[in-house]
Formats: C-alpha cells, structure tokens, sequence
C-alpha cells in the first residue's frame, strides 16, 4: 500500500537472574507469600513536563495491590532497597544481539528511568537504558534499520483489574528485556512478519533467551499515508501480526473518511440524567446498575446519527471507538449509542424518551453509559472528547492487540516528559572484547541438512536449540542413521505423547543417549523405543532384559513355524504376526526379508 509506514519494537525476556538482584527470572502463577499496596503518581521528566500517558493513569484515582513471592522477588522489587548494578550476563547478551544486529554500542551505558504509573511498576517508573544504535537487518524487502537496542527490566504481570483497584504479580518484575526498535522501513503486513521472525531468530540464536508464550512481545507501529502513527502493543503470536497491520490500514482509512464525511461543529460535554426513562426497563445491563443504586446519562452527538455504526475494524465500530476512551478513562464497562439501538432489551419507546430528553435532532445521535455517577460522568467527558477528535481523523494513541487482531484503546502515545536519569545505579562503560557472535539457527539449518535430513526436520531440530546435542549423538553412534536420531529426538516425542497421553518432557537427554546406546550396539530393535520411551516417561526405569534382542536362526525358525501354521496367508498378515511375537525385539527390515526368503 502507498504510504504505509510499518516499524516494530520487539521485547525478549533473558533467561539466568533479574536485571538488577540476584533473584531468578521465573514467573509463578501460585498464591504468594504476602501482598503489598501502594498509590503511584507521576513526577516531572528531564523536559520539565509531566507526561500526558501518566497523567491519564492518575485520574484513573486507582490503588494497587502486588502479590509478593520469597522465592522469586526482594526488598528490590518492593521499592524497599536500591537496586544492585546491572546483571552483567545480561549485559553481555545484549551486547552479543547489537553485533549479530550491525549496531554501534554507545560508549557508556546510562539508565534512565520511564515514568510508568499504570501500576505494573511498584516504583512508578520502569529502568531502562540505550545499549547500541544504528543497526540493521536485511529483508526481501530490503534493509530494515534499527536506530536504538535498549536493556530494561519487565513490568509486574496483571493478575485483575477492578473499578478502583488492579492487581499485579511481582514475579515477573525486574526479569531483564532486550527491546530492539526499528524505523518504520517496512513496506507490507507480510514484511512486519518477516522482519519480526529474522529478529525473533537472532535473538533464540543467543541461547539466552526464555522461551514459551509470553516471553517475547512484538508491539507493531502503523500508519498510512493521511494517517498517524498508532502503537499497537503486545501482538505476542507472529501469524497475527499481518493481520494487525491490515485491519489497523482499514481502522485509518476508516477515520480518515469518517473526518472528511462527518460534519459538525462540536459536541458539548453536556450530560443529562436520563435514569426516570428506564424505570420500568427490561434492558438487563441497565437494570442491574440501577438495582445497584447507579444512574444512567445520555449525551447527544450533533450530526453523528448514522455514523456511530460504520466499521473501523471487523467488528468494531465507530461507536466502539468513543466506547474504549470511556473505558480508558472510567472503568465502565461500556456505552450504548443510537445507531444500534432499539437492542439489549432497551425499547423504542425509551429510545424516543430519550431523544426527546437530549434534545436530538433528525440528523442526532447519542449515548447512553449506566454505572455509578462520578464513573459515568468521567466515561462521558472522555467520549466528549474522542467524539470532537474525530475532526482530526486518525489520533496517535497506543491500542492493545486482541486475540482476533482487533484492537482496543489503552492510552495516549507517551512523550519525551517521561524520562528522566536514574541516580541509584552507576553509568557502565561497555566492551565487545570477549563478545563472540554465535551461530545463526538459519545457519545451523543449512548445515544440519548435510546430515541427510528433510527441510522440515532440519528447521524443527535448528529452531529447537538441540543441534549440538543431536550432534553429540550421531559422533557418539555411527551405528544410527542422523535421520532416525532427530526423529526420535522431536517428532516421535510429540507423537508419544500425543498418543499415549504420558509427558515426554520428562525424557532427558541422558535417557535418550542410554536408548540410543543400546539400539547401537543391537541390544535392542528401533521397533522397541516407543515402548520404551513410554516407559521412561511413566517410571522412569526400563527393564532391559524384556528388549534384548533374539539371534538370527532363532528368528528364522519362529518365522517358519508362522509360515507353515499359516499356509496361503498373504505376506501382509504374516508380518503382522511375525512383529506381535518379537513385540519390538527384532527389527522389521529383517522380519521381512526373511519372509520374503521362506514365502518365495
């Protein structure tokens, strides 16, 4: 598309300790030892500005509620105890990455502080600090530059938000995170998918990185050509992220036509009770808020009937973008407007009542939003102002990725106010001296294929950071063909698993060395290691002499004997019953070879 402008920030969690205690970077999702509350409120940046983002936080007026764990946090954690200096592993991981990423380490490392008062930061500030900048990565689509690779500790885990509290999980706070930016080069929503997995490669390359759903987050920035850029945060599975990108160009394209189509002058934050209407309502959402002692104010939309229900996104509507800023602002759990009612149990005649109340015209529209007054009120004065934005067509703000590629309004785009320098931990002169680029897994996939392995496996076994092990084993036992080690290695374990419901991940590497070790010295037959592996994985302990192999003329004999109690059969059956009476004792190759030797 013309005009598209796409960039990424990519946030990787490392493995080892947290960025700056010697606690584990593990995340528990158990009860925890203890809980602590606070209040954050933001404080004035480097500029001499209180952020915009932090500043909307505050309104909010909510508390915060962290769940401590002795195992995995400290008095760091708590805000009780200066943070220690910066974990060096860490450190040099990060520099490892701005090598294999082609960029120029700064020559001291200073960290700032992020002024974050959502409640995922007990300190009301995240500590962050610029590693390296100008880097690049190559793409199909051409050279992808990367103007900034930061260090920086992981946010609290929200465990539930309510109307006056949210709750966090401390064990994730402080786990280190590489963040690398790039420039918004990329041309096409495949293109952020490429750029997204090249740098997810490089990264799992390190060796150093925590693996699994939620340990790296993609946040993707969009915008067209008569567009703004909005940030798109927490896109965490990569199939999804072309998917972000084009409904993010529909949701643009969507308010660009919306502010050259809507006209009005502006919209009032004039809010008016209109709780008598509903007195007798059978609208169950309504209703429960006014069992609940709430209200219900409407406000009218001069000019806005019809619009409110035009499509920004599948799903999603006009009226949902006012919707998320009284959720942003307010809590509430939503709004009604115009263009979708008579619904929701609400009826004509109330949808009349209430027109006549807000005064609306032929070409009016309004909205409705039941909760408790000083929330309702709030939630109203925000639509207010979404609605009289509109004028601008796209606003830049940070929307959060929903599971079906949607997305919702979380906050403004944050400034430069927000950042101010950290005093409690020592600037770092960094050295790439002793820093050794690793091998790329594009690299090792290249080259394990020389082992005779299919595409598939090659990429399965380079992505699965196992290489060196599986190449340990095909040294260790040339008896075994590489190709039967990597598939015993991954694809067999998961089909194990699958089939006979037992955990596989159970199965070490050292048992997996013992089961190859037998099988090459022909203690055991390959027919064997399904059996085997689900012992393993049940027990843990194998009873060997129940596999130990049966000599060839032993063999030949009982094969005979089958032949001869069966005469006719065909040789499909015969091989059935030749296999159920070794039970994975001997090896099928040579079952049938013999067959075919006695049958003729």
């Amino acid at each position: 598309m013309q005009g598209l402008k796409v960039g990424l920030e990519i946030h990787q969690q490392l493995a080892g300790k947290k960025l700056f205690c010697d606690c584990p970077a593990e995340i528990l999702d158990e009860k925890p030892d203890f809980e602590i509350m606070r209040r954050l409120r933001p404080v004035i940046g480097e500029s001499g500005l209180v952020d915009i983002a932090a500043s909307r936080e505050l309104a909010k007026g909510k508390c915060f509620h962290y769940h401590y764990h002795d195992s995995v946090n400290c008095l760091i954690d708590i805000d009780e105890e200066p943070p220690h200096g910066i974990n060096q592993d860490a450190l040099e991981t990060v520099l490892m990455v701005a090598k294999m990423l082609n960029a120029r380490v700064v020559d001291e490392i200073q960290v700032m502080r992020k002024i974050v008062v959502d409640g995922s930061n007990v300190t009301g500030f995240q500590r962050t600090a610029l590693v390296a900048t100008n880097g690049y990565i190559e793409t199909s689509e051409g050279k992808i530059k990367i103007p900034s690779i930061c260090l920086e500790e992981d946010a609290a885990k929200i465990v539930e938000r309510q109307a006056d509290k949210d709750i966090y999980d401390l064990s994730r706070l402080g786990i280190p995170l590489i963040e690398i930016a790039t420039d918004p080069d990329i041309k096409s929503p495949a293109g952020a998918k490429e750029a997204a997995e090249k740098i997810g490669m490089i990264l799992r390359s390190t060796k150093r990185v925590k693996r699994g759903l939620g340990t790296i987050r993609q946040d993707v920035n969009v915008s067209i050509k008569s567009g703004r850029r909005i940030e798109v945060k927490g896109a965490q599975d990569l199939k999804l992220v072309p998917l972000l990108v084009e409904y993010e160009i529909k949701r643009q394209e969507a308010l660009v036509k919306l502010r050259d189509e809507l006209k009005f002058d502006t919209v009032e934050d004039k809010q008016i009770d209109v709780t008598d209407v509903f007195a007798k309502t059978e609208a169950k959402l309504v209703k429960g808020t006014l069992d609940k002692k709430g209200v219900v104010y409407g406000l009218r939309l001069e000019g806005f009937k019809g619009y409110l229900g035009k499509e920004t996104q599948p799903g999603k509507r006009v009226g949902t973008e006012l919707s998320g800023y009284a959720k942003a602002a307010a809590g509430v759990g939503g709004l009604f407007h115009s263009d979708e009612l008579p619904k929701y149990g609400i009826s004509e005649e109330e949808v009349a009542l209430i027109k006549e109340k807000l005064g609306c015209g032929d070409n009016d529209a309004f909205v409705i939003i039941a909760d408790e007054k000083g929330k309702v009120v709030r939630a109203l004065s925000a639509v207010v102002e979404r609605a009289n934005r509109i004028k601008e067509g796209v606003i830049m703000e940070v929307r959060n990725a929903l599971p079906d590629a949607t997305t919702a309004y979380l906050r403004p785009i944050p400034g430069a106010a927000r950042m101010y320098p950290e005093t409690d931990v020592p600037p770092v002169k960094p050295s790439l001296e002793d820093i050794e680029i690793p091998e790329l897994i594009t690299e090792k996939q290249e080259r394990i294929k020389e082992y005779g392995l299919s595409g598939d496996l090659a990429t399965l076994l380079s992505k699965s950071g196992r290489v060196s092990v599986f190449e340990g084993f095909i040294k260790k036992f040339s008896g075994l063909k590489p190709a039967f080690i990597a598939e015993t290695m991954l694809p067999k374990m998961r089909e194990i698993k699958r089939k006979h419901n037992v955990d596989t991940d159970k199965i070490s590497d050292e048992d997996l060395e013992e089961v190859f070790s037998k099988l090459n010295s022909g203690e055991v037959a390959k027919e064997a290691v399904e059996e085997i592996i689900v012992t393993i994985a049940k027990s843990g302990k194998v009873d060997w002499s129940k596999y130990k192999g049966v000599d060839d003329s032993e063999i030949e004999s009982a094969i005979k004997k089958i032949v001869d109690e069966n005469k006719g059969a065909p040789i499909g059956a015969l091989m059935g019953k030749c296999m159920a009476q070794f039970r994975g004792k001997v090896d099928g190759k040579k079952v049938n070879e013999i067959l075919k030797k006695l049958v003729g």
